[in-house]
């Protein structure tokens, strides 16, 4: 009895990547925070010249709130998925793998979680040793974003092909 629900059961890989990505933030947040000069620059010029400056507390908060509520919004939401998935769905008509679709959805915010990530890592490298990553964080930006992208076709395509499949039969 307990199989059918199970399929539509919250497990903790389905938010696993928007959780170490918080992680990542707060380790970086720990480490790099004693080392931060008053004011922090954290917008730059084409050139990479510090155009913006803050307070660290309030930069700080800046990077880790969105960070909060995106990890927290993932979790919420795949729960509240699953949830409703249990009650209204019949596990033995359907025809797509919820746990695959899960997955996916509770992991898809850590996409814009990298480019935070990036962007946190990039600060806190010019503010303590005058260096910007290799990569400015626009490219970055395109670059995770073009690469998620690839992954949601990849999977709809798949899915699609699933779905053809079962109508075939």
């Amino acid at each position: 009895m307990k199989e059918p629900a199970g399929v539509f059961a919250f497990r903790w890989k389905y938010v696993a990547l928007p959780l170490i990505m918080l992680l990542l933030s707060v380790v970086l947040t720990a480490v790099f925070y004693s080392r931060l000069p008053f004011p922090v620059a954290y917008h730059f010029q084409p050139d990479g010249a510090p155009d913006k400056w803050a307070i660290p507390g309030l930069f700080i908060l800046w990077m880790l709130v969105p960070q909060f509520l995106l990890t927290f919004g993932a979790i919420a939401l795949t729960f509240i998925i699953s949830r409703v998935a249990m009650r209204f769905l019949d596990p033995k008509s359907i025809v797509i793998d919820p746990r695959r679709i899960m997955l996916l959805t509770g992991n898809m915010v850590a996409l814009a979680q990298i480019i935070l990530v990036y962007a946190l890592l990039d600060i806190f490298l010019y503010n303590t040793a005058q260096k910007h990553l290799g990569v400015s964080l626009l490219v970055f930006a395109l670059i995770v974003m073009l690469v998620g992208g690839i992954i949601l076709g990849a999977f709809f395509v798949r899915m699609m092909k699933q779905v053809l499949a079962s109508n075939k039969k």
